[in-house]
């Protein structure tokens, strides 16, 4: 389980008060704020969450590995036009409304992912690219992780004393 406060990884967790949030925070962390009960349904809810995310944030993460490429509009006029097709054409076998597609090709619309992978597959382009993977490192500390609230905090205490 991972601190709230601070982001450590940590077998058990303490319930305590800071500025008013109940937080679930390391031991460390416990002596910044006032013991307070877990709640009573929390156990319950936790078990359940923890089922229902795990199916749900392998699809989230999956789709998140992709983007729309930064040219992805002249990419959709051109296959277009390679294809010798009107607007009206594309609309009808993409199943998007004819002015859809003209705010789509200039890039005035973005398509959805759904919509993008028709557009792919009808004009044989490329409108995804994959994205490497990106993680925060705290500047305070030399183990890799994500930024923390505790993080946060001490960059914004660090320049109110700049």
């Amino acid at each position: 389980m991972q601190c709230e406060l601070c982001g450590k990884n940590v077998d058990t967790l303490r319930y305590v008060i800071i500025d008013g949030a109940r937080m679930a925070v390391c031991e460390n962390c416990a002596k910044l704020g006032i013991p307070a009960p877990p709640p009573a349904e929390k156990r319950l809810q936790e078990v359940s969450l923890k089922r229902r995310m795990s199916k749900i944030d392998e699809k989230i993460f999956q789709s998140m590995n992709r983007v729309l490429v930064p040219d992805w509009a002249e990419r959709i006029k051109e296959g277009r036009i390679k294809k010798g097709w009107t607007r009206e054409e594309l609309s009808a076998k993409v199943g998007e409304p004819v002015n859809a597609i003209a705010k789509m090709e200039n890039g005035d619309l973005r398509p959805s992912d759904e919509t993008a992978k028709k557009l792919e597959k009808l004009l044989g382009i490329t409108l995804f690219q994959e994205v490497k993977e990106i993680e925060a490192v705290s500047s305070s500390s030399s183990e890799r992780r994500g930024l923390t609230i505790g993080d946060l905090i001490k960059l914004e205490k660090e320049k109110g004393m700049k």
